[in-house]
């Protein structure tokens, strides 16, 4: 896989050397031209893993992001409101994260959004406990992140 991403990483800089632009729209653009191109010239290898890794790397940035954007405005319109609409609470939430990795990464990117911190992790480092803003239902809070931020960076990592 380190193979096939630094071939595409090649690509991409004989691309943006060949069309003389060094823009990141240029870059990008290199990047997915040297992506199809590496897929449709392995397609009899039995390595595909960089070309399942990758969309989902990607897809795991754009969610991560409109849930960032999401939250942040959440936040922001409670704090420019008269009224408070926080319901904060305490979450108990069951990790299927397993390596350090993981669970760190995960435990960043849900403190990273507004809204939620990381309390705790427990000694068998299969519990965290997150404080969480705006708290209307625990089982929904710990269901949409089972199957929403957790499951696409463990897609994105495994």
């Amino acid at each position: 896989m380190i193979k096939q991403f630094l071939m595409n990483l090649l690509l991409s800089f004989i691309w943006v050397a060949l069309t003389g632009s060094m823009y990141y729209t240029n870059f990008l653009f290199g990047f997915l031209l040297g992506f199809a191109i590496l897929w449709i010239m392995s397609r009899n290898d039995g390595d595909r893993g960089y070309f399942y890794k990758v969309p989902r790397i990607v897809s795991f940035v754009f969610y991560f992001l409109f849930q960032m954007i999401k939250a942040n405005v959440q936040v922001a319109y409670d704090v420019m409101t008269p009224r408070y609409f926080m319901r904060p609470g305490i979450v108990r939430y069951p990790m299927n994260a397993q390596t350090e990795m993981e669970i760190n990464l995960l435990s960043m990117m849900i403190s990273l959004t507004p809204g939620t911190l990381i309390l705790d992790i427990s000694e068998d480092r299969k519990t965290m406990y997150i404080h969480v803003m705006y708290l209307n239902d625990p089982k929904k809070f710990v269901q949409e992140t089972k199957t929403g931020l957790e499951r696409r960076l463990l897609e994105a990592l495994r």
